[in-house]
């Protein structure tokens, strides 16, 4: 099964290789092959349990396909900016790219130097490998640009260290560096912005998204180490947690977005988001959705009874989820996709402190979240932290906030990269969902190694298809221009990606289908 994962992520970079074809394409291949072979080192480290820090079991390392989604996503969104001619999303593309690369270098270099005998055949490659990618940054990116990627890896250094400490089991290696990589970059592009602040530059949208992200992360610190001395369970606990919450927020946040737009935040976005009736209609509607998925979670915990607490919900019923998912984002991307940019943001903001308030077991809500959300788990969620409907949030919205709106001058892209927005509706919303749902129902035939089925993944593939002639229907701004034969590659191979991989698919696929879109 490991050895098919890495067979599809190289078809994915020799795929953006053949179409870019320059010093940085040849980086992502070389980072490729190092990251393959010391995949196995960090795999071997993890069955004799010699990892530096506790990894969430039932998966691989996942370091390939983790390691080269960043330095793609940067080499992608280069060519698409300087096809457009937008020099400074060029450059930001470049940085991206040399990012990713780096902190992937890193924790090749992390897992060959805590190997014991030292693997001199993966030593020679990992420093071979490193030395063209150094040559190329170092020819490639100017004085502030090399500070730039030195902050993000000294960032994701000090937020490894201490998240992966304090939240065992949660990630595995792929997964951390995808995470804490994506956070390490969002703080300090936050921190950067904020010291030159130019009054009319830049998109509220991004300075909000920015704000949240940093703003929850940074809230979810100080609340872990506040309650390694008390405890977080009692009233007064709970009465300070929410009275601290309010102080950060309208004491730090607030402020801290105030400077960044130049204007009173909760303003902003009242007006923001009652601009148009479109938007009115919008938000009604997604209340709506809302509460029906309320309804599931309240209805699937009535029918446990109490002789079946050990009960789970089924797969098919963990899907009604992602169903409601594509009805929420389908009319967002078609009608208004700045209001579900920023109600994206507010509900990943909203699903990360109802996470704090179930870890934490803050009153009143506390242990009937933690009663509620244990029904839905799976093997997936083995650490202190629920993360899967995070995941499901999250790779339903990266499409969406990653998508260069500065390099697509009329709001979309070119031939195959009008899809990109959505990926994550095609990946995870149609894909996955109707891979998992006649899989598990009528499938017979298995992929070798895994549990997954070959009718699964033909009837996903299918599904995708006819989505995305039903996007072509009923979204005008969707031009395709004859490019069909790459989507339907693009859309193969994630869609066996996800028969193979034991990695998060839900953050995981709608990233490497926006890759495959954007080149």
């Amino acid at each position: 099964a490991v050895l098919v994962e890495s067979v599809l992520v190289f078809a994915v970079v020799l795929s953006v290789h053949a179409v870019v074809w320059d010093r940085f394409s040849w980086c992502a291949v070389a980072l490729a092959l190092q990251a393959f072979y010391v995949q196995f080192k960090w795999d071997r480290l993890l069955r004799l349990g010699g990892a530096v820090f506790q990894f969430r079991g039932a998966a691989n390392s996942g370091l390939l396909p983790a390691s080269m989604v960043i330095p793609l996503l940067g080499v992608v969104m280069k060519e698409r900016c300087r096809a457009a001619g937008s020099v400074y999303f060029e450059r930001f593309g470049i940085v991206v790219a040399s990012t990713g690369m780096l902190l992937a270098l890193f924790l090749s270099v992390l897992a060959v130097g805590i190997t014991k005998p030292v693997p001199t055949n993966t030593c020679i490659l990992t420093g071979v490998a490193g030395s063209v990618i150094i040559y190329t940054m170092k020819h490639s990116l100017t004085v502030s640009e090399v500070i730039e990627v030195l902050e993000v890896l000294l960032i994701f250094v000090y937020l490894s260290m201490i998240l992966l400490y304090l939240l065992p089991r949660c990630f595995t290696p792929g997964e951390a560096l995808l995470v804490l990589g994506g956070v390490s970059f969002v703080l300090n592009q936050l921190i950067k912005r904020s010291l030159n602040v130019v009054e009319g530059r830049g998109d509220p949208i991004d300075f909000f998204l920015l704000v949240a992200v940093v703003g929850v992360v940074l809230l979810g610190l100080f609340f872990t180490v506040l309650f390694l001395f008390m405890d977080s369970g009692t009233w007064i606990s709970s009465m300070f947690f929410h009275i601290m919450t309010a102080v950060l927020g309208l004491g730090v946040i607030m402020p801290w977005l105030y400077r960044l737009i130049q204007r009173n935040p909760l303003f902003w976005l009242l007006q923001f988001l009652f601009q148009t009736q479109t938007r009115l209609y919008l938000l009604v509607y997604w209340t709506f959705l809302a509460a029906s998925a309320c309804g599931v979670v309240f209805y699937q915990n009535a029918k446990r009874s109490s002789e079946s607490k050990k009960h789970q919900a089924s797969t098919i019923t963990r899907k009604y989820f992602h169903f409601i998912v594509v009805a929420t984002y389908v009319p967002g991307l078609i009608y208004d996709r700045q209001l579900l940019y920023v109600a994206a943001v507010l509900c990943l903001a909203v699903f990360i402190f109802l996470e704090y308030v179930r870890y934490f077991r803050i009153k009143p809500f506390g242990q009937t979240l933690r009663h509620l959300l244990s029904l839905f788990l799976d093997e997936r969620d083995s650490g202190p932290l629920i993360l899967t409907h995070i995941y499901l949030l999250l790779g339903m919205s990266l499409p969406v906030w990653l998508f260069p709106r500065a390099c697509a001058p009329k709001g979309t892209l070119p031939g195959a990269g009008a899809l990109v927005p959505y990926s994550g509706v095609l990946a995870v919303g149609v894909g996955d969902t109707i891979a998992s749902v006649f899989g598990s129902t009528m499938g017979e035939i298995k992929w070798p190694g895994t549990k997954k089925t070959f009718e699964g993944t033909m009837t996903a593939i299918f599904a995708q298809i006819i989505a995305v002639a039903l996007i072509l229907i009923f979204d005008s701004s969707v031009n395709l221009n004859s490019s069909y034969a790459w989507i339907l590659a693009s859309v193969s191979l994630v869609s066996l990606l996800e028969a193979y991989t034991t990695q998060i698919d839900n953050l995981l696929l709608p990233l490497y289908l926006q890759i495959m879109l954007m080149a």
